[in-house]
């Protein structure tokens, strides 16, 4: 058995895209059936003390209920210990690429922070389309994480 994929979703406070970004892959996740084979973590390098509200609201009307979440921070060791990680556009990552084997994306995304529902929602469906491709690469991997 092969320890599972860990893909984490980063921004400064973990109050937006990034979670809206993990509640996706959650979703992939579970219609792929792949819980046991995919590890989903999200975080930010300056945490907020809450989620936007405009966020919630968007993804509620998703289907997700994101007004639980806490956002939290992620640390360096957390981040080189994943095989993914999607930053949002934001990121003050001092993670160092090529010395480890992490695949880092810079998704480059609005900041849902200050506008309003209509944009939010195409931040949304942004998020959700990055997901859902982020997940069809992880299906094709090889069973083996690389070394």
């Amino acid at each position: 058995m092969t320890d599972p994929v860990r893909v984490a979703f980063v921004c400064v406070q973990n109050a937006g895209r990034s979670q809206m970004a993990a509640a996706f892959a959650e979703r992939e996740r579970g219609r792929r059936d792949l819980e046991d084979a995919v590890e989903v973590l999200t975080g930010g390098t300056r945490p907020a003390e809450g989620v936007h509200d405009v966020v919630v609201e968007a993804m509620r009307e998703a289907g997700f209920d994101l007004s639980d979440r806490t956002p939290r921070g992620i640390s360096t060791e957390e981040l080189e210990s994943c095989d993914y990680v999607a930053t949002m556009g934001c990121s003050t990552l001092e993670l160092d690429a090529d010395a480890s084997n992490v695949d880092v994306r810079d998704w480059a995304l609005d900041d849902p922070d200050g506008q309003d529902l209509d944009r939010v929602r195409e931040i949304r469906e942004e998020i959700a389309e990055r997901a859902s491709a982020l997940f069809d690469e992880i299906e094709r991997r090889p069973e083996e994480r690389p070394v």
